[in-house]
């Protein structure tokens, strides 16, 4: 007769210290003969009662948009520590002249770091837009893209503009050989940043935790250079940067109005749910015909 063994293992160790943290573990069972070697996720679940609040965080908090009321919103909130925005959200926003829009919103957010970005696809052009975007103002950053639309890098200019005091965010960057090179090309440049898209590294199904701490180990070679988690999915996301040691996430502005439900009651959680989903059918007037018998 076989013998079931059941073993719960709680794993408190976790050096990440998460909210909820997975960790590798091989656990040997047996069912009669021979062993199974199993691979076992372990999580470690931090008490609700030491959940971080926004004065905890370590990382900076950017805002990341482009729509001039929205960004002027979390302009007036002190933890946000700074701002980026891309074509394509200024595209969305409607935004009609790019250098308009810039400096307009440079003469009320001059005091925080602000990224702009470059757009041509050719890197001479991309030299001259960095320059003309460098100008605008001391606290802009020039965003410059890890390769053109042909797949070609973008390292020789990239020391090139740091190494002429162009404070650059290289950007679009998802593979740990695009960090190292670009930490190289940075290294003993002007202050920096380096956005590596977290987000959508998790889209397609790959952990980004590693990628983002091996991120932190390559630009310790350049001292003046900030690691950014860019394209978050979720609030969590913020915890985990934070957990890890990032310098920067970038956050838009409907993931940052998630902020002050940071370490609510699930219960009560749970219970504004049911009520919501009350309200609603009540509100639509729908109807199920019970049969009477």
């Amino acid at each position: 007769m076989l013998s079931l063994e059941k073993c719960a293992v709680i794993d408190r160790a976790c050096s990440r210290g998460s909210n909820v943290c997975p960790q590798s573990r091989f656990v040997h069972s047996q069912f009669g003969q021979p062993r199974v070697r199993w691979n076992v996720a372990c999580f470690t679940i931090r008490p609700e009662g030491n959940l971080k609040t926004v004065s905890d965080f370590k990382v900076k908090i950017f805002a990341d948009g482009a729509d001039k009321a929205g960004m002027l919103e979390m302009y007036a909130r002190p933890f946000i520590k700074g701002f980026t925005t891309n074509p394509t959200l200024m595209r969305k926003a409607g935004i009609q002249n790019y250098s308009e829009f810039a400096q307009d919103i440079l003469r009320t957010i001059s005091d925080r770091p602000i990224s702009f970005e470059v757009f041509s696809d050719e890197f001479s052009e991309m030299e001259s837009q960095a320059k003309v975007i460098a100008a605008w103002g001391k606290n802009v950053y020039v965003k410059i893209p890890i390769t053109n639309t042909r797949g070609d890098v973008s390292y020789d200019l990239v020391h090139r503009l740091s190494h002429n005091n162009v404070q650059v965010n290289v950007t679009a960057t998802m593979t740990l050989e695009q960090v190292r090179e670009v930490a190289s090309a940075l290294s003993g440049g002007a202050p920096s940043c380096v956005s590596v898209f977290a987000g959508r590294i998790a889209d397609t199904g790959r952990d980004p935790v590693p990628i983002m701490e091996k991120s932190l180990e390559f630009l310790k070679a350049s001292p003046k250079a900030e690691l950014i988690w860019a394209s978050p999915r979720e609030l969590l996301n913020i915890f985990q940067a934070d957990d890890i040691g990032c310098h920067i996430i970038t956050v838009t502005n409907d993931i940052l109005k998630k902020l002050d439900g940071a370490g609510k009651d699930l219960g009560q959680f749970s219970l504004e749910t049911v009520k919501m989903f009350r309200n609603d059918a009540v509100a639509a007037g729908y109807q199920i015909g019970i049969p009477v018998h």
